[in-house]
């Protein structure tokens, strides 16, 4: 009786440990990039906070990526958002496709394709190499109206906040419209003012909230990257349910990290650092409340060659004090942390190529491709 027993539970306890093995699905990607920023950028924020925790020591797992791009050892914006976005190296200048030409689409506008939302938050200008390399395919990072055109003819990007205005004026006014009447007509939601925000909680959106880039956070723009940040979570939580879509994938970057960093300004560095690090917060927060989550934060290049030197080189004395100082006005070939946080954090390891890195991410959602050989 005890041997029909046992051979009658062997199955039930084979289906509960194949259960146990199943891996949580991702459903959600919140991808933030924070420009140019290393670890000696997060390093600066943690010992100007006298090494109070901040959000990135929240992370549950920590990878490396490199970042050279397919014709330079030292990457540009343009190459390297291409390559964390679409998982294909090209040259610098080039968004969305290979060197040769050929068009590669971003993890976000695949995921689209089978029922994602899909975001963009940031505090440059939206036509900017980074967020261009989510829904762009031209051969220069500085064609804006090759980047509108794409947007407009062939993105579906549902919520997006930045500044740009006068990049979209400019290319509207050729067609004798205005930039929110063409989003408009595009089904958007169109804002122009931050308070603009708290008005709206679903649909596609997009909202932009400067001519150019918006200010830094040393001309007092104040918590607009978290909050945006929050409310973009809010709009794509809302329209997954309302459409029941698979889940969404947004990507938020802390765009003036990089410009500081190349005007060598370590106060603009450690500003812009922190204002991230309170977005890196609100989207560990979301992940804490909705399973399924991943954040993912990383760089797509350290800019200024930052190190944080001792005052002192005799390390026998006690504290000697350190000084910050920058090698370059321009960007570095280093390989960069990646900070993991939420559901699949554990399945993100090692050393890899920024590639690898969006290779990874799209194969969780299922949309990752192997090109033809």
């Amino acid at each position: 009786m005890k041997k029909l027993f046992l051979l009658l539970s062997l199955p039930f306890v084979a289906m509960a440990m194949s259960g146990c093995n199943q891996e949580p699905e991702v459903k959600n990607i919140i991808y933030m990039i924070g420009d140019g920023m290393g670890l000696a950028q997060v390093s600066v924020m943690q010992i100007e906070q006298q090494y109070a925790p901040s959000a990135f020591e929240r992370a549950e797992n920590i990878a490396l990526q490199k970042t050279y791009s397919a014709n330079n050892r030292v990457t540009d914006s343009a190459a390297s958002g291409t390559a964390l976005a679409t998982g294909y190296k090209t040259n610098n200048s080039m968004l969305g496709q290979t060197p040769d030409g050929t068009r590669v689409e971003s993890i976000m506008a695949k995921a689209d394709k089978v029922g994602y939302e899909s975001g963009i938050v940031v505090t440059c200008y939206v036509t900017h190499a980074t967020p261009a390399a989510f829904y762009a395919h031209v051969d220069s990072r500085n064609d804006n109206n090759g980047i509108i055109d794409d947007f407009m003819k062939e993105n579906d990007v549902d919520v997006m906040f930045g500044g740009g205005t006068r990049m979209f004026s400019e290319y509207f006014a050729k067609q004798n419209t205005t930039w929110e009447a063409a989003l408009q007509e595009k089904g958007y939601t169109v804002l122009t003012d931050q308070a603009q925000m708290a008005s709206v909680n679903e649909g596609k959106v997009v909202g932009l909230f400067a001519e150019t880039n918006l200010p830094l956070m040393r001309q007092d723009r104040g918590d607009y990257l978290p909050n945006a940040t929050a409310k973009a979570l809010e709009i794509l939580t809302n329209n997954v349910e309302k459409n029941g879509k698979e889940g969404f994938v947004l990507m938020v970057e802390g765009s003036q990290i990089d410009g500081e960093g190349h005007s060598n300004n370590i106060g603009g560095v450690l500003n812009e650092t922190r204002d991230f690090a309170k977005a890196v917060a609100v989207a560990m927060d979301y992940a804490d409340a909705h399973p399924g989550t991943l954040v993912v934060v990383t760089g797509d290049h350290e800019t200024g060659g930052l190190s944080i030197p001792s005052n002192k080189t005799d390390f026998t004395l006690p504290e000697s004090g350190i000084s910050y100082g920058f090698s370059t006005t321009g960007h570095t070939g280093i390989m960069l942390p990646v900070y993991l946080y939420g559901t699949g954090a554990d399945r993100i390891n090692g050393i890899m190529e920024n590639t690898e890195l969006s290779q990874t991410l799209q194969r969780m959602l299922g949309v990752w491709e192997e090109p033809a050989k």
